[in-house]
């Protein structure tokens, strides 16, 4: 049998929904069938949260200093923060910023040593954070920093939508000076290359969204859509990318064009994930596309309202786990495939971009 993948899980703000999500998640003794999970945290805190939640059986924990330790048969539990950590449901706090800090880290140094195969994080707070000195808007530039990668892309996933951004934890005032033909280029270029390897799809259609309303009405609005959308998206038709567009987003989700593409490229955060998560926000996943580690997240926040009332819904963790788990063996099945195919001709796909025209 293969050996069963090792899931790193950040436990996010303690003072938010993370843990309740990640309990309820892993609370289904056929998951430790699947993979092995890894909490970094507070067996504290998991435990005051389990007792929040009603119906849920017995767990069995394996409390840990280093994930180099874990129980195949038992959620581990890796110690990372002090015994006297303190939780206050509900409430943002530069203790629970911190303990969010700290569990990230240790997760990161322990997929850098190869202890865990992939890395899912549990939503934290972004401000707080910072106050406490963190230096970064989010978890994405977090990545992209610590593995020294040029460019990350965030894309949001389910089952039939997946949507990526050009820009992304930016004010929206700044959105239009950071939109470039080669940004929008090399995010085209970045979620090509994810959708083959990541997502197992030969040849992938993208759709590409206008920045102004109405794709500018032919400049009335803004000519962004002309001057720098168009000409990226007939580049990328030129280089080999499937992209087509650029269309106008409301008429383009209001009448389900999404369903005709693999995945879309917004030009900013709300405009790609505000119709994702209408679509599809229980199973909904953020991905940080173009890390040499797997990461995945819930595409929900910290949901303090909801915090310690065993409110929270765990769909979302849930499908970030999985899908997790399938990117790590989409690269492995993928990365074989390449090294078989060095001396085999693959034949010409008969699909031809369309790019070069704007819809609105």
């Amino acid at each position: 049998m293969a050996r069963k993948l090792v899931v790193g899980i950040t436990q996010g703000d303690g003072n938010g929904i993370g843990y309740e999500v990640i309990i309820k998640a892993l609370a289904d003794e056929r998951m430790l069938d699947l993979f092995t999970p890894v909490i970094y945290g507070s067996s504290k805190i998991f435990g005051f949260y389990k007792k929040q939640i009603h119906n849920i059986e017995q767990i069995n924990t394996n409390v840990i200093t280093s994930a180099k330790d874990v129980h195949q048969k038992r959620v581990n539990i890796v110690n990372c923060l002090p015994e006297n950590v303190f939780v206050e449901p509900g409430q943002p706090t530069a203790e629970s910023a911190k303990s969010a800090m700290t569990s990230l880290q240790v997760a990161v140094d322990d997929i850098k040593k190869g202890y865990i195969d992939v890395l899912v994080t549990a939503p934290i707070n972004k401000r707080a954070m910072v106050n406490e000195g963190f230096g970064y808007t989010g978890h994405t530039e977090y990545l992209e920093n610590e593995f020294g990668v040029d460019e990350v892309a965030m894309i949001m996933v389910c089952d039939r939508l997946k949507v990526g951004v050009v820009t992304g934890h930016v004010p929206l005032k700044d959105v239009p000076g950071l939109i470039t033909t080669e940004k929008i280029l090399s995010k085209l270029r970045l979620m090509q290359a994810s959708l083959k390897r990541d997502f197992c799809i030969d040849a992938p259609k993208i759709a590409v969204l206008g920045l102004n309303p109405h794709c500018g009405d032919g400049g009335l609005l803004g000519d962004e859509e002309q001057q720098i959308i168009l000409p990226a998206v007939q580049q990328a038709c030129e280089e080999g990318i499937l992209a087509f567009g650029p269309y106008s987003p409301d008429g383009f989700f209001g009448l389900g064009n999404y369903s005709k593409y693999d995945a879309v490229l917004a030009m900013y955060h709300d405009q790609g994930l505000t119709p994702f998560k209408a679509l599809a926000f229980e199973e909904g996943v953020n991905y940080t596309a173009g890390l040499p580690i797997v990461r995945t997240s819930p595409d929900h926040g910290t949901a303090y309202e909801m915090a310690g009332r065993d409110l929270a819904d765990p769909h979302s963790m849930i499908s970030s786990i999985y899908t997790a788990i399938d990117i790590y063996n989409n690269r492995m099945a993928y990365d074989e495939l390449q090294a078989g195919k060095m001396t085999i001709k693959m034949p010409d796909t008969e699909i031809k971009p369309r790019g070069g025209r704007i819809i609105e």
